[in-house]
């Protein structure tokens, strides 16, 4: 009926989800400037997301505190950090990292659900408007 109604459908299936299922779903994003991203293999929505937050123009420094912050993250967590790049800059970006890091398991897999949900509403409202 709406992108809301198709939204909220979406995010009520992911609730319903088990917590494998729903551990599945966080896996299966991509790290900020990760290995997929300097290979040139995201998605082309990944790539977009990712330039529009600035991460496709990077120092060496910066580089180097996302390659330690992800693996951080990734150990501490087993998981990749999910962030809505399109609410970010690369800045803000590398102020949540240690923020995030100092929740508990249960808070990140929360956290990342609810960023995933933003990413779909993003997405969706494209997906919509293209049609159109």
């Amino acid at each position: 009926a709406s992108v809301d109604a198709l939204h909220d459908a979406l995010m009520a299936t992911v609730e319903a989800a088990t917590d494998d299922e729903k551990l599945g779903l966080i896996q299966a994003h991509p790290d900020l400037v990760g290995r997929a991203a300097r290979a040139g293999t995201l998605t082309a929505e990944s790539s977009r997301e990712q330039a529009s937050a600035g991460l496709g123009d990077l120092t060496d420094d910066e580089v180097v505190a996302f390659d330690h912050f992800n693996g951080a993250y990734r150990e501490r967590f087993g998981f990749p950090f999910v962030l809505c790049a399109r609410e970010h800059k690369k800045a803000s970006i590398l102020t949540a990292f240690p923020i995030r890091l100092r929740h508990n398991r249960a808070e990140e897999i929360a956290t990342a659900l609810g960023e995933i949900g933003k990413i779909a509403r993003f997405r969706l409202t494209d997906l919509l408007a293209d049609a159109r």
